[in-house]
């Protein structure tokens, strides 16, 4: 069957997301896989985005920004951030959402801030400025704290996957174990890292992400080669099924652009 690696990635993140959940999106991948589950298996999701667009499908194509035409034309209604992050997502409301990750750690923490080649501000005691300026975290922070689970999608590379990100744009466990507890986040954390090579689970009580399941165009030995710390192996390890024939029909139908196919 033909598909790309980003398309296996957005339809087992969207396999992740069930009928009738309140879900906040962010554009690209996030929407992406957002949008597939609902016209695939969960009918009744009800999503918006950090701009406050609520109850809208992408028409032509993914949309730029959170509020792109392309979302806000068919919107059921359409107010701003301080409704969707202040209100739904900080008040703990929020089921699920999705962030990206320019660079991830072993207890799911997500660094989207900067890139530092020597010292980072973990190890300086102090920020400094860093090599490379990242885009920030927007709406990632407040749905990373609120939410009462999250999903994070990513590209597989070593670069990205870090024993310790070089900075905390978005929590996970923080320091793994009980962590996030001692801040009185509402939200629940990272349930699953959704990568273009399988996917992590957070270990029940170390909250250290291990691999649970890989895809089929991959290997153990794929993955271990490109996470940055000593990734530990489910004892249930499986191979993620292969997207389907009417999986890739109802992703496509969402992204008719075909921004995902291009390799």
């Amino acid at each position: 069957m033909d598909y790309t690696r980003q398309e296996y990635m957005a339809i087992a993140t969207g396999r992740e997301i069930r009928d009738g959940e309140l879900a906040i999106l962010g554009v690209g991948l996030s929407m992406l896989a957002g949008n597939f589950a609902q016209r695939n298996h969960a009918p009744n999701l009800m999503t918006f985005t950090e701009g406050g667009v609520f109850g809208s499908t992408p028409v032509g194509g993914l949309p730029w920004g959170i509020e792109c035409n392309r979302i806000s034309a068919n919107a059921t209604s359409f107010t701003n951030a301080v409704d969707a992050l202040g209100c739904l997502v900080a008040s703990g409301r929020c089921d699920v959402g999705i962030i990206g990750a320019a660079q991830i750690d072993k207890f799911g923490n997500v660094n989207t801030t900067g890139i530092w080649k020597e010292e980072p501000p973990w190890q300086a005691g102090k920020y400094v400025l860093p090599d490379v300026r990242l885009n920030g975290s927007g709406g990632a922070n407040e749905i990373a704290v609120g939410c009462k689970r999250y999903l994070i999608m990513a590209a597989h590379q070593k670069k990205r996957f870090a024993e310790k990100v070089d900075y905390i744009s978005s929590p996970g466990y923080i320091n793994g174990g009980n962590d996030r507890e001692k801040y009185n986040f509402p939200g629940g954390g990272p349930s699953a890292v959704i990568t273009t090579l399988g996917i992590m689970r957070p270990d029940p009580v170390t909250k250290e992400f291990y691999l649970d399941a890989y895809f089929g165009y991959s290997s153990v030995e794929e993955i271990k080669e490109n996470t940055g710390w000593d990734l530990k192996i489910s004892p249930n390890l499986g191979v993620v099924p292969e997207p389907t024939e009417e999986e890739l029909k109802n992703l496509r139908e969402v992204d008719t652009t075909g921004s995902l196919r291009k390799k």
